[in-house]
């Protein structure tokens, strides 16, 4: 793992951006998950969420942000988690899929990393399988497993699945 603005050569003595995937980091909870920096185009407060009369759980609202109707979803239900006790400044990041606007809930948002694609590794076979089929694999760092999450997944909804 790299900081985001790190200037490291490889042997060759050139830096190559493509040599890492970058990754913004929110935290869930006591998990940290990644998202592709090239999917995230806000991180904001969500703040005067108006209700969606028989939405799914994860969506907890609607919110204008800079003119914009955005589709506010809740990680933490996603992940089939309780909400938080205490949801006072929601912390959103700011998604795109298929031309809809989202914001991601999430409990908090931290740095920007760049990791190695080497170091990607598969889902651990016990993760829970709502984890699993939200996730692209899994970073190893010092004291704790990187997540990372599969964006176009995660604000998908089985629309047939849910009308059985």
């Amino acid at each position: 793992m790299i900081a985001a603005n790190s200037n490291s050569a490889s042997p060759d003595g050139k830096v190559h951006a493509a040599d890492y995937d970058e990754y913004v980091t929110v935290m869930v909870r006591d998990q940290i998950f990644g998202l592709p920096i090239d999917r995230v185009h806000d991180v904001f407060i969500a703040t005067s969420l108006t209700a969606v009369p028989l939405a799914p759980r994860e969506i907890v609202g609607l919110l204008n942000l800079r003119g914009r109707v955005v589709t506010a979803m809740c990680l933490r239900r996603r992940l089939g988690l309780p909400d938080r006790a205490d949801s006072d400044r929601d912390m959103a990041v700011g998604l795109e899929n298929k031309g809809e606007s989202y914001g991601l809930l999430v409990d908090g948002v931290g740095e920007v990393m760049k990791l190695s694609p080497d170091t990607r590794e598969p889902n651990p076979v016990h993760m829970d399988a709502r984890w699993a089929k939200l996730s692209r694999g899994v970073h190893r760092l010092d004291d704790k497993l990187l997540i990372i999450l599969d964006v176009d997944a995660v604000l998908s909804f089985d629309v047939d699945a849910r009308a059985a």
